[in-house]
């Protein structure tokens, strides 16, 4: 597998035959503070897609229904790009600039619900693990004729759970703060 390098903090591919859009790309640019590369065909924009990830990719629509496989290949090695198709023709650079905006506004609200949605299911299994230490623990414990080394190993991984325990359960300053710092 080609290991695919960052374009930058964030770019834009632009995929299009269309003459003269080196001045919508720069434009384009300098309103949403990204690069933006353009490929005018299908092999370019391979080999680019292969080489970078991107922020998000824009394909020109007129090329999209020449080349309708060619357009498929391209959303496949996209990656993690947010898709855009429009038609370069009809479309002036205040839309071409509404629709990436709306793309990449699209893809950071995606990413901060993958992001949380991992999160809530780390601290989920974290949690269920210490509370199975915790009940083992304790467990242990109880049993009859415990020689006093490993009933004091069993306290001390007690008190280790029950503290880690209690340090997850506890709310989070920063959450709590974000909120009235809002208000």
């Amino acid at each position: 597998m080609i290991a695919r390098e960052e374009a930058g903090p964030g770019a834009v591919l632009m995929v299009t035959a269309m003459d003269a859009m080196e001045s919508a790309a720069a434009a384009l640019s300098e309103k949403i503070g990204m690069a933006v590369e353009i490929a005018s065909n299908r092999a370019t924009a391979l080999r680019l897609l292969d080489r970078r990830n991107y922020a998000a990719v824009v394909l020109d629509q007129m090329l999209a229904e020449s080349d309708a496989e060619g357009a498929d290949l391209i959303w496949k090695r996209a990656g993690l790009a947010v898709p855009v198709q429009m038609n370069f023709a009809l479309s002036g650079t205040a839309r071409l600039e509404r629709e990436v905006r709306g793309a990449l506004t699209r893809r950071k609200r995606e990413q901060q619900l993958a992001s949380q949605a991992a999160a809530a299911a780390m601290d989920a299994e974290l949690k269920d693990a210490v509370t199975g230490f915790l009940l083992e623990s304790r467990l242990a414990l109880a049993e009859e004729n415990i020689p006093p080394r490993i009933e004091g190993r069993l306290q001390t991984l007690a008190a280790m759970a029950e503290r880690l325990r209690d340090r997850l359960n506890a709310p989070c300053a920063v959450a709590e703060a974000a909120p009235a710092a809002r208000a």
